[in-house]
């Protein structure tokens, strides 16, 4: 019988040999090494058969931006059970321990990242961001249809870089839901390591910032940057096949974000940018001059959510517009999240309670956590066939509640 149990940290190297094998990765020393002080500040399950360790599940200590609040989130990572073990229960007694560990400790969300997006309905978790890929064409200047911020451009030392950007971020999280905490070891050891992981032929990460000197930054882009392909000749295929590749820019304007995307795109010796992982209403879309030099080339589901407390959560969260429903919850992981509740919510705040009245919608807890942070619309679902709406326009009543002024993102993958 598989036992589910804390992993002491004398097994966590234990537990990197498990998820290498699962990812079929071998990674080098010093990669090996971050992976193990990462594990080593994460809460961490296993699952034991007799002395050997098969199966397992991190999660980071994190805090997660939702609308008009910041909830403690724990943040799955390495979730993984040996090939040996499969279909025997091992994922499912995992995941029921971690959502008892976070009930009862008081956190109403929990948070993950799906190497395979089959599997984490199942337990309830719904896709509430959208990540887009966006590309430029930077053979030429960027088109722009709007004026850069004129205030200088910097270079900042990666060793200085959480401090001076740091906080720029932090308060950034307020303004888009979707957004997990970074502490400062998460700065080092995932946004400003020396070498990119998963492509060593990257350069280290390079930080611009904008502002006068002296004076709070006003936003700042991370990136990394790619010589041409091996085999090109230099001079003109260089300049046409260099990439830089974009990790993070945050913008206090349009003004601002203008000005970042125009030095990025600037760069010598390259002639394409790459940003994985941008907000779908991402500002560039629509000041770009020109959308055949400024592509999407990819989207898909980002941060997967899952709403443990739906009640603690529902009341955390801000509201966009007064609604009064009756919802009909379906969980059959956490049955205290199950049964019929009244909804009453609006700018002032929510209540949340057991009702007898007959349902306006009913949906799956999944459904309820994807729509959640804003980026998906109940009436949506409803067009699906995922979410039944018993009385007419409630669905959009709840839609209207649940806006959010943009659209929730992030780039955080863990």
């Amino acid at each position: 019988m598989v036992d589910i149990r804390e992993v002491p940290e004398a097994d966590i190297d234990r537990a990197l040999e498990l998820a290498y094998l699962v990812f079929h990765d071998r990674p080098e020393k010093e990669a090996r090494e971050r992976h193990h002080a990462l594990l080593a500040r994460c809460d961490r399950i296993g699952a034991y058969d007799g002395g050997a360790l098969v199966g397992f599940m991190a999660a980071h200590d994190f805090r997660l931006s939702v609308p008009g609040a910041d909830l403690p989130c724990p943040g799955l990572t390495f979730v993984c059970v040996a090939p040996t073990h499969r279909r025997r229960g091992v994922l499912t007694g995992l995941m029921a321990q971690m959502m008892r560990r976070a009930t009862d400790t008081g956190r109403p969300i929990a948070a993950l990242w799906a190497s395979e997006a089959a599997i984490y309905g199942r337990f309830g978790y719904g896709g509430a961001t959208t990540g887009a890929t966006i590309e430029i064409d930077s053979t030429r200047p960027l088109a722009l249809r709007i004026d850069p911020d004129p205030r200088p451009l910097r270079l900042v030392d990666p060793d200085e870089a959480v401090d001076v950007i740091g906080p720029h971020h932090e308060a950034a999280r307020a303004g888009r839901a979707g957004r997990p905490s970074r502490s400062p070891e998460r700065w080092r050891e995932e946004w400003l390591v020396e070498q990119d992981e998963e492509d060593e032929e990257l350069s280290p990460p390079r930080i611009i910032v904008l502002g006068e000197p002296g004076e709070p930054v006003a936003g700042y882009v991370l990136y990394r940057t790619k010589p041409e392909s091996a085999g090109d000749a230099a001079g003109t295929a260089a300049r046409t096949t260099g990439l830089v590749r974009v990790d993070e820019l945050e913008a206090d304007t349009p003004a601002v974000a203008a000005a970042l995307w125009e030095c990025v795109a600037a760069v010598d010796l390259t002639g394409k940018v790459s940003a994985w992982g941008r907000p779908a209403d991402d500002p560039l879309l629509h000041f770009a001059a020109d959308r055949d030099q400024v592509r999407v080339t990819a989207q898909f589901p980002a941060l997967w959510l899952r709403l443990l407390d739906v009640r603690a959560a529902l009341t955390a969260r801000s509201w966009a517009a007064p609604v009064e429903l009756v919802l009909e919850v379906h969980d059959v992981r956490l049955p205290d999240n199950a049964g019929r509740f009244r909804l009453k919510a609006g700018p002032d705040g929510a209540t949340y309670g057991h009702a007898d009245g007959a349902a306006d919608l009913a949906l799956d807890v999944r459904e309820l956590a994807a729509c959640y942070l804003g980026g998906t619309r109940v009436t949506d679902l409803v067009a699906a066939g995922l979410v039944q709406e018993h009385t007419p326009g409630a669905a959009a009543a709840l839609d209207d509640a649940l806006r959010t002024p943009v659209l929730p993102h992030t780039a955080d993958e863990f």
